[in-house]
């Protein structure tokens, strides 16, 4: 294969490469080594078929390649995954991708597979680890982790460590490039500024885009676990993909057409077959993404055609992985590295956030606080009998007019507490960044209701507490993880704040607290 064409593959459908320049030099002489790491924290689903099909094309133009099951990245990461069943995960993660890979065709000889710990915890990572710390100020390390380390006012240092250990990876796995998503760019420019500093040279970086998720924002996301995990069985995809927001003639937000570009059209040598009535057009092939999209955007093709052939296709991608996994070994395997939640009522003593009674409000009036000139009086329908007033320290930050008759999204279960004498009954919720100073209500799914319940994905089950016991510090303890993601979406521990319309977002802030 000529170098052209070998960077040409490289760049396939990637968003933005940096360091460019020095891919093609390598490129003259000898192959690309490329690294790409996950954290074992989730398990994986059906997007991973995304990063794999790009592991594709690099292998395909020759690239040396290294996954890496980053462990101690997922335990820094706030620690979603503890210590006693990183191993179990790591298992997990290697088993599925490798099934993943082979079932799109991918010769596994020319993968490398390393364990993070295998390297991080040796003595000479550990002392670059405290040499990165002498030159890196801890806004560079903050602002680095911006879009993938939980964002919060008081940040662990783990999370400040997370960057730099990501950006040492590279040196220590002696790779030439670093792939990963968009949204892992402020790393890449944070290793390509530091490592020099350790007499370490400066890697090159290739960045897929943001992919629409097939159950997207628009999406009915009330049943647990509505992600399409990697083996769920046919019919089950079948239900979940009649869900995904698929809307004729959008192909700009569109995750079913995005999976078609960066994982279908990539790994296909035939034409992409819809299969339909006489009456609707008849069967249609396409040898091109350009040509299905265009034709989606024309509606020549309705939405219910395309995920009838995406439904085919995926589950042709997923049928070896399901064989995989029915061995007594991965069954076992797979309840160990991920026990299963316990459903019904969540006990009192947890501090989850099925124990917030978060619900949609309409915005009926407000009006200027006569004793606080930073204050609010908003009076707030929630579907009771009777409005409630809700105090806010919104103006001079909202104009009233962007209040008034819009719907908010509202903590309702707060002891009611006086508020320079005017007793407030519940809480705007919205979205708060500093340096500009920029405050934004959250902005609930279109066609919402007032009193339409907000919950986080995953904590669908319990009540919500009748009035929380301000001794017990729930809210407390729940808002720091309470953020808007670089999507503009709300969510917990990176779990979405939904109704049952979809999702909880924000249309100007981002990377931001929500209080």
């Amino acid at each position: 294969m000529e170098q052209q064409e070998k960077l040409a593959l490289i760049k396939r459908n990637l968003q933005e490469v940096l360091g460019e320049a020095k891919v093609v030099e390598i490129l003259k002489t000898r192959d690309l080594k490329i690294y790409w790491g996950t954290a074992t924290t989730g398990r994986p689903h059906i997007a991973y078929f995304v990063p794999m099909s790009k592991l594709a094309d690099f292998l395909k133009a020759g690239c040396e390649v290294t996954v890496l099951f980053a462990d101690l990245h997922a335990y820094l990461d706030n620690m979603k995954a503890p210590w006693e069943l990183l191993e179990l995960r790591v298992k997990y993660y290697q088993a599925v991708i490798k099934a993943m890979l082979k079932s799109i065709g991918v010769d596994l000889t020319k993968l490398k597979f390393v364990k993070g710990t295998d390297f991080q915890l040796t003595k000479e990572y550990t002392l670059d680890v405290y040499r990165l710390s002498t030159v890196v100020t801890e806004h560079d390390a903050r602002k680095a982790g911006a879009e993938v380390v939980k964002q919060v006012d008081h940040p662990l240092l783990s999370g400040l460590l997370y960057p730099g250990l990501q950006a040492l990876d590279e040196e220590y796995l002696k790779c030439d490039a670093q792939f990963g998503g968009v949204d892992q760019r402020k790393i890449f420019t944070y290793a390509e500024k530091y490592l020099p500093h350790l007499g370490y040279e400066k890697r090159a970086h290739l960045m897929n885009p943001m992919v629409p998720g097939l159950t997207g924002g628009k999406m009915s996301s009330s049943e647990e676990d509505s992600k399409i995990d990697l083996l769920d069985a046919p019919e089950l995809v079948n239900k979940k993909l009649k869900k995904a927001f698929c809307e004729p003639g959008n192909i700009t937000e569109n995750g079913v057409l995005s999976f078609c570009k960066h994982v279908l059209f990539p790994l296909r040598s035939k034409d992409f077959e819809i299969k339909r009535a006489q009456q609707f057009g008849g069967d249609a092939a396409f040898s091109t993404y350009e040509q299905l999209e265009e034709a989606f955007a024309k509606e020549e093709v309705h939405p219910g055609d395309l995920k009838n052939a995406v439904e085919l296709y995926m589950n042709e991608l997923m049928e070896p992985i399901r064989q995989e996994f029915k061995s007594p070994e991965m069954v076992d395997l797979i309840a160990r590295a991920y026990p299963s939640k316990k459903q019904g009522a969540v006990k009192a003593e947890e501090v989850v956030p099925s124990r917030l009674d978060i619900r949609i409000g309409k915005i009926l009036s407000v009006s200027q606080h006569p004793d606080a000139d930073s204050l609010y009086l908003e009076t707030v329908d929630f579907g009771e009998a009777e409005p409630r007033t809700v105090v806010s320290g919104l103006a001079g930050l909202v104009p009233m007019e962007e209040l008034e008759g819009k719907l908010g999204v509202f903590l309702c279960n707060l002891k009611p507490a006086k508020m320079r004498g005017v007793l407030s009954k519940a809480m705007l919720l919205c979205a708060s960044v500093d340096n500009p100073r920029q405050v934004e209500p959250l902005v609930p799914p279109e066609g919402s209701a007032p009193g339409d319940r907000v919950f986080v994905e995953g904590y669908e089950s319990g009540e919500p507490e009748g009035e929380l016991k301000p001794k017990k510090k729930v809210w407390e303890t729940l808002q720091p993880d309470l953020r808007v993601n670089s999507e503009h979406e709300a969510e917990w521990q990176n779990n979405a704040l939904l109704t049952k319309l979809g999702k909880i977002v924000t249309k100007k802030v981002k990377n931001a607290p929500i209080k």
